[in-house]
């Protein structure tokens, strides 16, 4: 984590990894940059976080699955929601052959004031 950047370099697409970077932590917040290329949650996995997040698609294309609706919410570059703590979700797809852009930012429940 270097305190500066730019959120689109060095985004070729590795079908084998998703990456997952920290562009900044403080106490209660943490905001990362992630590129996934085809990637999806296991089937039958849930992520259940304690903690918020808000997750913002910035290039690409993916499909977030909850628990508690019938289909995936397909996610397009611009696209943001709020994922309250504990609401079960799951990336049911990410675009494949190109790089899909997430930024994320994660507010614990009881995050200090910046």
């Amino acid at each position: 984590m270097s305190g500066a950047g730019n959120i689109l370099a060095d985004l070729a697409p590795d079908p084998a990894a998703e990456r997952f970077e920290v562009l900044l932590s403080r106490p209660g917040v943490r905001v990362e940059r992630i590129v996934s290329c085809g990637q999806a949650s296991p089937p039958g996995f849930w992520y259940d976080q304690p903690q918020g997040e808000w997750v913002l698609l910035l290039r690409g294309g993916a499909g977030l699955q909850f628990e508690d609706e019938p289909a995936p919410r397909r996610l397009e570059p611009g696209d943001y929601l709020w994922i309250e703590p504990h609401r079960r979700h799951r990336v049911a797809w990410t675009q494949a052959g190109a790089a899909t852009l997430w930024l994320a930012i994660h507010v614990e429940a009881a995050a200090p004031p910046i």
